[in-house]
């Protein structure tokens, strides 16, 4: 049975869940235009599909209390998917990782993860979350969108001077005081 709870210290293990690759099969492309946000969709032709995988974080459970909720997906005892989330000074609280085993993936355990954080957000006094996801990490970004997010920002000066150079960070909010249906 899976559930969602509260990384503690006997469980700090758990925050070293390796990331794993994930497809790259297009790109999301926002446009600002009359004061809002819209966007289209290119997909790669099959060919052009690639994969990515993130490189492993070395979190540390005492430095990461400090500013932030920490939120295990459970399979039994077994952690299957993370959730860190810090403090800001903004009315929203940062969605700062989120991610899944690859073999819990698509059993709806990273929208139980979100579904905890908004709740989380709103006990809290936040206004709701923010996230943000490459450009080309389109699997992502359709998520947050499908959940109830809507872009709020693009940049595309974050991977200058990198081996990533030709990627932007879309931003997400989830505004709990203006909900929104998934959008796809």
């Amino acid at each position: 049975m899976l559930t969602i709870r509260t990384i503690d210290k006997a469980h700090e293990a758990d925050l070293q869940l390796k990331n794993e690759p994930f497809p790259l099969f297009g790109l999301l492309l926002p446009a600002y235009q009359n004061g809002a946000w819209t966007y289209q969709v290119k997909r790669f032709p099959k060919e052009n599909c690639t994969e990515m995988c993130f490189p492993d974080e070395a979190y540390h459970y005492d430095e990461l209390c400090k500013n932030s909720i920490l939120l295990g997906a459970y399979d039994g005892e077994t952690c299957v998917g993370l959730a860190i989330l810090r403090h800001s000074q903004s009315h929203f609280l940062y969605l700062y990782d989120l991610k899944v085993n690859a073999a819990y993936r698509r059993k709806r355990i990273g929208m139980a993860l979100l579904d905890r954080a908004k709740a989380l957000a709103q006990e809290l006094g936040y206004r709701g979350l923010y996230t943000q996801g490459q450009d080309n990490n389109l699997g992502a970004c359709l998520f947050y969108l499908k959940n109830g997010f809507v872009i709020g920002g693009l940049d595309t000066y974050t991977y200058k001077g990198t081996s990533q150079e030709n990627k932007a960070d879309v931003l997400f909010y989830y505004d709990a005081k203006e909900p929104r249906p998934g959008m796809l």
